[in-house]
């Protein structure tokens, strides 16, 4: 079912930057595991899961199949409805097996990033009071085995570690034959919806991250509105090259597809960008999934042009926003549906969506608008007030999708919900047709001799010189302005490297003086967290350094 515009609520004050989102179709008011059973019961024989590197595939029956056993042999094991079950690993089938598993018993899954060291792992370990973890041996050039070994003693709550692809994982799965399957369907049908599912810890720039709690409610609702907005269908095959750990992986991906019956289709590990469009071409993929450094990367490989790309309808971009160039060269492809999602890890994520018809400018300009009984506004950030469409603000979400909470951090989720509204921490602009424009994060705004300056707009303009493949903005100290402008910039290849001067030349006449960067900084790559997300605090740390500023 379509999600309908008509349905959108017409009783807030159209002159201010507030909405709410559609009421049809309903919420889904059931359980990860019960949603999942009857989408098993409607396409038994359709395919549900592709792990392109372990050469696996199941149909949904299959997988039903696989996700019973495991759920089972966790309990068989003493895993029990609360406990918390640690997953450390880069995507794979095993991981989309424990997530369901999980869901059916109760357990409480935490991700865990992939990229963590030891210290980290330990933190989030002892945190969430994790009693098992699955995890990788290995990935990259991390042994997670020797890190868990680092800590293992020190966390008192771990009783067991089971990694995937060796013994430890036959053992565990042999185990399910201990617990009959009527033992897990009684205990699957005494979970409540509302009941906490998942902990994902957010990538905090300083301290600890904390803990998002979520609930089956909270991300089977969101993963199931975000496939509506894309228009899926069981016919839908979906290329996952983002991680799994995060939201856009488990959620917009995963649930996203059994939800409605569609492929999850899972092209590597870690993201890579030739084996994202060969998976693309051979499994005849209809929606591509990235941050928009995933698809420059994909769009900018040397044999780009030898990939059949033909089969792809739709797909999402998230986590920074979509540049117009990229967007024309997704148009170009043939992808005419992409739509962009906005949202934050304690809003399992998504509070805003482009439709599949939306135009070209909504697209590029807009994060899209508020999704289905989901509310937004923006509001001044110091008094709370609602502004006036078209005036800049902070960007608070509240409806289904706020977290329960962050886990065992009353305080901190009291600074976060008011009223049961999320603080983004994100400067928004509502336009009048309630589409929203994110400029920039509240700690990224730049305060130069009294302007206020958001970097998504001089990153924007720097995209239509003809040499720049990507750049960011950023603030660094400045003894007479408070702050001045950096861009950090990639240039094409075989493109001459770009000066101060020459960018100042090229922005002269176009910008306004004071949104023109002082300092260039041509870079090979972005500081970037496992999810996409640039890191401009580790930009403007390494900038002061380099530049002796203070």
């Amino acid at each position: 079912m379509t999600v309908s515009p008509s349905a959108t609520a017409t009783d807030l004050d159209p002159t201010l930057s507030h909405t709410r989102g559609e009421t049809e179709p309903a919420l889904l008011e059931t359980t990860i595991g019960d949603d999942f059973d009857a989408t098993v019961a409607r396409f038994p024989d359709r395919e549900a899961l592709v792990d392109v590197a372990q050469g696996r595939r199941w149909t949904y029956a299959e997988l039903q199949a696989d996700v019973d056993r495991l759920a089972r042999a966790l309990l068989a094991v003493g895993v029990r409805t609360g406990d918390r079950v640690g997953i450390w690993a880069p995507n794979c089938s095993e991981w989309t097996l424990v997530q369901y598993a999980t869901a059916k018993m109760g357990a409480i899954l935490v991700n865990i990033n992939p990229s963590y060291r030891s210290h980290e792992l330990k933190y989030v370990l002892e945190q969430a009071g994790i009693s098992t973890l699955v995890a990788a041996e290995s990935f990259k050039s991390s042994s997670y085995r020797d890190m868990v070994d680092e800590v293992r003693e020190e966390v008192e709550t771990l009783e067991r570690v089971v990694y995937i692809g060796t013994a430890d994982w036959d053992a565990l799965v042999a185990r399910a034959d201990d617990v009959a399957a009527s033992e897990l369907a009684g205990i699957q049908a005494g979970l409540a919806n509302t009941d906490p599912i998942n902990i994902q810890y957010t990538s905090g720039t300083t301290g600890f991250p904390k803990g998002a709690t979520l609930s089956h409610r909270n991300i089977l609702n969101n993963g199931y509105f975000v496939g509506e907005l894309c228009d899926y269908t069981e016919e839908d095959r979906v290329c996952i090259p983002v991680p799994f750990y995060h939201c856009f992986g488990m959620v917009m991906g995963n649930l996203a597809c059994t939800t409605h019956g569609a492929c999850m289709v899972i092209p590597a590990p870690g993201f890579d960008p030739a084996a994202t469009l060969r998976a693309t071409q051979d499994e005849k993929i209809t929606s591509l999934y990235g941050v928009p450094t995933m698809f420059i990367a994909e769009w900018n490989l040397p044999d780009f042009a030898d990939y059949d790309l033909s089969s792809v309808r739709t797909g999402i971009m998230a986590g920074s926003p979509c540049p117009a160039e990229l967007m024309k060269s997704l148009i170009a492809a043939g992808i005419e549906e992409m739509t962009i999602c906005y949202g934050m890890t304690e809003t399992s994520p998504v509070s805003t969506q482009n439709r599949t018809d939306d135009t070209f400018e909504q697209k590029v300009g807009t994060v899209g608008r508020v999704g289905p009984h989901l509310e937004i506004k923006i509001v001044d950030p110091v008094s709370g007030e609602t502004l006036p469409r078209g005036q800049a603000g902070e960007f608070l979400t509240k409806g289904y999708s706020v977290m329960l909470g962050y886990w065992e951090q009353p305080d901190k989720t009291a600074e976060a919900i008011d009223d049961g509204w999320m603080h983004t921490g994100d400067i928004g602009v509502m336009h009048d047709d309630g589409y929203v424009e994110i400029t920039g994060r509240i700690k990224d705004m730049v305060i130069r001799g009294g302007e206020n300056v958001y970097p998504r707009e001089i990153e924007e303009f720097l995209y239509t010189h003809p040499d720049v493949l990507d750049a960011q903005v950023i603030g660094v100290p400045d003894e007479k302005y408070g702050e001045e402008l950096c861009a950090w910039v990639r240039m094409k290849d075989g493109a001459e490297p770009l000066t101060a001067e020459s960018l100042r030349a090229f922005c002269t006449g176009r910008l306004a003086h004071y949104k023109i960067p002082r300092y260039v900084e041509i870079v090979d790559e972005f500081p970037m967290t496992v999810t996409g997300k640039i890191r401009k605090v580790e930009m403007r740390e390494e900038t002061a350094r380099r530049l002796g500023l203070g």
